[in-house]
Parts: C-alpha cells; sequence; structure tokens
C-alpha cells in the first residue's frame, strides 16, 4: 500500500494522537493478541514519552497508523503500526527515528510474539536476557538492545531521503 504519510514527533506531556494510538494499540490487541496493557497505564506512559508519529494526512483530519513511544533513554514503550500498512518500512521508519535522537535503543518484546522479534532481529536487534513474569499476565519478555556495531548503517536504509 504506497500512501502519502508524515513523520511528526509529538513531544512530552503533549497527548496528541493519544486517543488514536490506545484506538490503534486494542485494535492490534484484538486481532493478534499482543499489545495488552491497561488504559491507564498506557495514557501515562504515553504522555511521559516522546511519541513518533506516521500518519496519513486527509481531508477529515490526520489517520494515524504507526507510533512509536520512547523514553528519553531510548526505551520503546510501544511501537504500532496498523496492518494495512505493514510491509512498507513504517515500522523501521519509526525504529530508526527513535535510534536518530538516542544513543542507546532498547525494548522488551513477548518472548511468543514471533513477528516482533523477527522484526527487531532484521534491525539488529540482540536478546540481552530473558525476564520471567515481565508481563502483568505474568508472560515471559526479552529485553533486546539493538547493536552498537554500524547502527547508522544498519537503520539509514529505512530514513526516507537516505
Amino acid at each position: 500500500m504506497s500512501v502519502t504519510i508524515d513523520t511528526r514527533v509529538v513531544d512530552t506531556g503533549d497527548d496528541e494522537f493519544v486517543e488514536e494510538a490506545w484506538e490503534l494499540k486494542e485494535r492490534i490487541r484484538r486481532e493478534e493478541g499482543v499489545l495488552r496493557q491497561r488504559r491507564g497505564f498506557f495514557t501515562d506512559a504515553y504522555r511521559r514519552a516522546k511519541v513518533y508519529a506516521i500518519v496519513e494526512p486527509g481531508f477529515d483530519g490526520d489517520r494515524l497508523v504507526g507510533f512509536s513511544a520512547t523514553r528519553r533513554d531510548g526505551y520503546i514503550l510501544f511501537l504500532a503500526v496498523a496492518p494495512e500498512y505493514r510491509g512498507e518500512g513504517l515500522g523501521s521508519q519509526l525504529v530508526a527515528a527513535v535510534a536518530d535522537d538516542h544513543s542507546t535503543v532498547t525494548c522488551h518484546a513477548r518472548v511468543t510474539n514471533e513477528e516482533a522479534l523477527a522484526f527487531y532481529d532484521r534491525l539488529g536487534f540482540e536478546i540481552v536476557r530473558r525476564v520471567d513474569n515481565y508481563y502483568e499476565d505474568r508472560g515471559d519478555a526479552y529485553y533486546l538492545r539493538l547493536g552498537d556495531g554500524g547502527l547508522a548503517s544498519k537503520l539509514s536504509r529505512f530514513m526516507p531521503g537516505s
């Protein structure tokens, strides 16, 4: 699906797109069984994060098609791309934007989320450790870190204009 999109940065404390991000995350949760969080936790974390948003401009407003909410230390709290926009490199662009602003990029991924783990592996993330009972439902996670070697070269191909 080739569309016109814009990447925007939502600064800490701003809740622009928070409702759209919640709805996108909940849609993915219903369809894929991942990204389970309580609404209050999600909203609070979103507002405390720097958010990289990918939107499709429209006549009746912008449509959020992907986002990454990131702490100031480069930890990705949430990363989501609408299923119909996957395969276009948008998730990679979001991670590249985070990497451009931070010296390290880390995150957690559920050990059973094979699609997410494959995505992070393609970008050069490495498993640092397994964390048992990480999620509220007692699910296990891997703590991942984007490898140091060639960070810019790994992600530069995903940045617009590179």
